[in-house]
């Protein structure tokens, strides 16, 4: 606890604060400057203790190529001798050739670093402070947030100490401490440049919340601890952009305690999800022109077939402004609130649709696999295309039972887009036949007729919202046409 003292009740003090206020400017300035040097080096010695240097190997591959050779006969005997010998000792020991670096979570030797500063190893060794060395083995890792847990078979380790990461201000000064370039525990020094760092990654799959940085991070020091000046833990180095530019970036280590804590326990960590693809109204200026009563929000773009969206009332073009009361404005805080929803337990989106605001609940289930995702989760919504009948350049039949055959169609009703003409509006966005439209500005569009009505009171110069199916999932785009 902070103590406030009166001056006047302590003479001596009193006595010094006025002597103090009397000496030089330059020397007050060399008193701080050296507290801060000072406050540096404790932090240094005090999280050191703390950062592992990790070490891994990966096992060689052994290509036989003696193997049916014809020219192996041509090579002088002791040659081929040697080769033979090669080959019957097969693949070589597993060789430490990586490396990154590793902070201590708990004194019984748990340690949290980058998933991919282990992924694929074949043997992992962890240096510590004191020179000590041992095996480590992976106790779970988790891909989206780029973070995993190892343990080593060692107790009364001293734990680094966690801050919270949404307490920090862009500013701070921060302190990287890792094994960068093979030079075990290099301390740099910078400030945090900026918080919530997205779309660092082109997959929109994983975790990005990141803090930069301008404290130099370089290779090896990926898994390190980024620390304020009180010696917490406030993000785990995780890469740069580029080297020497002074822009490297760290999981927060809120998320990283979180999910720290779930590897531990389970050895994987289950985050919810809606099944949606989604964008930042920020970033959609076109849609955010054709709204109004909303300026901020995430945009749905698509909707998974089978996902948790899909059986609510929740569409494609609907703009979610809340989760639970909590205020969404970007694609990350829509992650973050529905990440650590409870899985299966119903939460509530405050969702704007064309005109009115609407409370749509939604039931979080885990997040598939990788293998289960990669062609839906991990793509990007595909656009729209156009026809030369129609203004949109749309060519558009009814939901017949040929055309179900043809496209493989599932639903059961809808116009079928069967001809896009090429350099029209809907061209750009890459509709394509097949694709199944349901709604234009959010008025159903149950037939041939709904579409021609629809499409009659739109102002295609504005721009037409377009709900549509392909695959099953639900998705739209935003037709414009020149005016013309």
């Amino acid at each position: 606890m902070k103590r406030f003292w009166h001056l006047a009740a302590y003479p001596v003090l009193a006595l010094a604060a006025h002597a103090a206020a009397a000496e030089p400017p330059a020397l007050k300035a060399m008193d701080l400057a050296r507290a801060l040097n000072q406050a540096f080096t404790e932090v240094a010695s005090k999280v050191s203790d703390s950062v592992v240097v990790i070490k891994v190997a990966q096992r060689n591959t052994f290509h036989d190529w003696t193997e049916g050779n014809p020219f192996l006969d041509m090579l002088p005997p002791e040659w081929r001798r040697r080769f033979e010998e090669r080959r019957e000792r097969g693949p070589a020991e597993p060789r430490f050739n990586g490396q990154g670096s590793g902070v201590i979570i708990r004194e019984d030797g748990y340690l949290l670093t980058n998933f991919h500063v282990v992924d694929n190893a074949e043997k992992i060794r962890v240096r510590l402070h004191d020179g000590r060395e041992f095996d480590a083995t992976l106790t779970g890792s988790d891909a989206q947030s780029d973070l995993a847990v190892l343990k080593i078979a060692a107790t009364g380790l001293k734990a680094a100490r966690f801050g919270d990461s949404s307490a920090t201000k862009v500013g701070e000064f921060a302190i990287a401490v890792g094994a960068p370039f093979d030079l075990d525990y290099t301390v740099t020094v910078g400030h945090i440049s900026a918080k919530g760092r997205s779309r660092i990654l082109p997959d929109p799959s994983m975790d990005q919340d990141f803090l930069q940085t301008d404290a130099n991070i370089n290779p090896g020091n990926s898994g390190g601890p980024l620390v304020n000046l009180e010696g917490e833990v406030i993000g785990i180095n995780t890469m740069i952009a580029g080297l020497n530019t002074g822009i490297g970036f760290a999981i927060p280590s809120n998320l990283a305690r979180e999910v720290a804590a779930q590897l531990i326990q389970h050895g994987k960590y289950t985050r919810g999800w809606l099944g949606v693809a989604i964008t930042s109204l920020r970033e959609d200026p076109d849609y955010r022109n054709l709204v109004q009563g909303v300026q901020d929000g995430v945009v749905v773009r698509e909707i998974m077939p089978d996902g948790p969206a899909a059986k609510s009332d929740l569409k494609p073009a609907d703009i979610i402004t809340a989760v639970d009361g909590h205020p969404v404005a970007t694609s990350q805080q829509l992650r973050y609130e529905i990440r650590s929803k409870p899985l299966g337990r119903e939460v509530v989106l405050d969702v704007y649709r064309k005109d009115r605001s609407l409370k749509i609940k939604v039931r979080p289930e885990a997040w598939p696999d990788a293998q289960e995702t990669a062609a839906t989760v991990r793509r990007r919504p595909a656009p729209a295309a156009v026809d030369s009948e129609s203004l949109l350049g749309l060519t558009v039949q009814p939901l017949t039972p040929e055309l179900r055959k043809k496209f493989a169609l599932q639903a059961q009703s809808g116009v079928v887009v069967t001809a896009v003409a090429g350099d029209s509006p809907a061209a750009a966005k890459e509709l394509k036949a097949g694709d199944v439209i349901t709604e234009l500005d959010h008025q159903p569009v149950r037939n041939l007729r709904d579409f021609r009505e629809a499409l009659k009171n739109a102002d295609t110069t504005k721009g037409v919202v377009v709900n549509y199916l392909r695959g099953g999932a639900g998705r739209f785009v935003i037709l414009k046409s020149s005016g013309d």
